[in-house]
Order: structure tokens, then sequence, then C-alpha cells
């Protein structure tokens, strides 16, 4: 079983393209079903032993550790394409997972700003806010801003050009964070104001974006080819930076990380001095249901987010309504 294993998260990575995140998970989540039917000093049984009366028990042992219902469901949904896999490699003749229903999830509606709060953030970093007057917070090296002794561009250390071209481009796209990130040069037709994306299990598709996002990234350009300039080593040598065709870079001249991007958009939270758990999904949870609001096709949206599944984008469905029954309360005089 655990050859197959083995070879099966092979398989998630050379052929489906998933995510080193997804296939790190469904490795967990897998060996986690090998240790519970193997207690020490026994082998775990054949896979064509494993029935799916096991996998309940498997399942019934989850709920009795107290899981989550929705890490229960991911566990299962690991099996479910571990055998899968099994069966069309001929190791067993069926999928003894498919027959263990998925606990039941709550639904989960996910908290959007409105369009006036998100123009009024993104407005504070353009420069018609105390956000964009001069960087009253150190930058610190890790968190967006420039380090000591490194590149910076002086009241900007900030790097705020940078910072507000990607916020813009999350909102204006609807990106996750991960395809921010893994943008290169080559994938922006500027003219046209469109991104080629790859998204989950390395799906390309056709993004549009505005041109307040322009007006940003046009902005940032010469910032970037700044951070390319060779920087300063020990001894008063200069030290090259390796070229990248990544749009948005760190201090150091390389691509900017995902965790780097989460700490920005929490800096400019408080930067700004606004009470919000914003973090980079907000973004794209706000860019889906204000589409949505405006009057956009629930389709086109699925089309624009890279939703498998149109049962994904109807949440925005359920969110917007949530967001037009507050302003009800907030405005009706007999609410």
């Amino acid at each position: 079983m655990k050859q197959a294993i083995g070879k099966y998260l092979q398989h998630l990575q050379s052929v489906r393209n998933s995510s080193p995140h997804t296939i790190l998970n469904y490795g967990h989540d897998l060996e986690q079903f090998v240790t519970y039917l193997s207690p020490p000093g026994e082998q775990p049984p054949a896979l064509p032993k494993i029935t799916h009366l096991i996998i309940r028990e498997f399942v019934g042992h989850l709920h009795e550790q107290g899981l989550e219902k929705s890490s229960i469901a991911r566990k299962l949904a690991a099996l479910r394409s571990f055998f899968k896999y099994c069966v069309r490699e001929g190791m067993i003749k069926e999928n003894p997972a498919r027959l263990v229903p998925t606990p039941k999830l709550p639904k989960r509606i996910p908290s959007v700003l409105s369009a006036e709060e998100m123009n009024g953030f993104l407005n504070e970093l353009a420069g018609t806010g105390p956000a964009a007057t001069g960087g009253r917070l150190p930058a610190k090296k890790g968190e967006g801003g420039a380090a000591p002794g490194s590149k910076s561009t002086g009241s900007e250390g900030l790097l705020l050009r940078r910072d507000r071209a990607l916020l813009e481009l999350l909102y204006a796209a609807g990106l996750r964070v991960s395809e921010l990130t893994g943008l290169n040069l080559e994938d922006m037709e500027q003219n046209e104001r469109m991104l080629r994306v790859r998204g989950k299990g390395n799906k390309e598709r056709i993004v549009p974006y505005g041109t307040k996002a322009q007006e940003a990234l046009e902005k940032y350009w010469p910032l970037r080819e700044q951070l390319l300039l060779p920087t300063a080593g020990s001894g008063g040598t200069r030290r090259a930076v390796p070229r990248t065709n990544a749009v948005f870079l760190n201090y150091a001249g390389t691509r900017l990380t995902q965790r780097s991007v989460g700490r920005i958009v929490k800096k400019y939270v408080k930067l700004v001095n606004i009470n919000w758990d914003l973090h980079p999904h907000s973004l794209r949870h706000a860019f889906a249901t204000h589409l949505l609001a405006d009057g956009a096709d629930l389709r086109a949206i699925q089309e624009l987010l890279g939703h498998q599944s149109l049962s994904t984008t109807q949440k925005y469905t359920h969110a917007s309504i949530r967001q037009l029954m507050e302003i009800y309360d907030k405005s009706h005089p007999h609410a």
C-alpha cells in the first residue's frame, strides 16, 4: 500500500499538475490512514482487502478524535482520489471509498467588503489618503519593505508602488495569491489589459484587468527595474541580482512569495487604521461579489475565477444577498 501511495503522489505531481500544498496534504492524509490500519508491529492490509466498512471505521475514529467536519471531508476526498487511481491502474477492481458518505458541511458565506469600502481602501494607497503620505511604518525585512542596507526608494521604503500594484491587480482580476505570485512578464498583454493566469491543476485562463490596475502597474515598472540592480555585498563588492521574469519582486530582486503578500495586506490594513480581518483572498471575494451585484452573469464569473464547478461560484450569490440585507437593515426606516 505504501508503494501505491508513493506512485499516486508522483502521479499527482507529474500528470495532474497538483499544487505542492495539495500533494503534501494528501500525503499526510494517506499516511494517517496507513497508520490507522497498521498498529505497532503489524503490516497494513493489502489493497484488495480494504473495504468501505474499514474506511467508515476510520471516519468514525476521526470523529472521536474531535476533527472538524471539513478536515474529515478532505481526508475522505484524498482516499477517494487514491483508490480511484488504484482502480485505473488495475490494482483493485472497485473504489471502496466511493460508498462512504461525506460529512455534511455547514455552508460558509465569505465575508465581503462593500464596493465603497474597497474603493476607499485602495484610494488610500493611490495617494488620496494618509497611507500614501510617506511611510509612517518602519520597513521590515520579509514584510514587503526594504531591508536595512538594501535597495530603497527613499520615502517609499515600504515599496508602496509595488504593493499598490499587486493589491489593485488582486482585486481587478480576482486572482488567487498563488496566481499573482506566479505571474511572469510574458503572461501580461498590457495594451489589451489581459492576463494569462495559471490556476489550480496548472489550468490556464485569460482574465482582463482595469485601468486603475494598469495605472498602478505603470508606476511600479521603474521600481521593478531598480530592484534588479546589483546590490552592495560584504567588503564593498557589488552582488549581481539574478534576472527573473516574475512580475512582482521582493527587496532582494527575486519572486515575491505568497506569505509576503499576506503580510503586505495586513500591513496596509493597519496603516490605514481600519479594523478589518482582511487577507489576500478577501480581494478575490470582493471581485466576485461586486461583479455579481452589478449584474454580471454567474457563468462569466465562474470563468473569470477559474472555478471548475458552478456550485463553488454560487456561494457569492449568498454573500451578495447578505450584503443587500445588511444595507437594508441600516438604511430602511422601518427595517
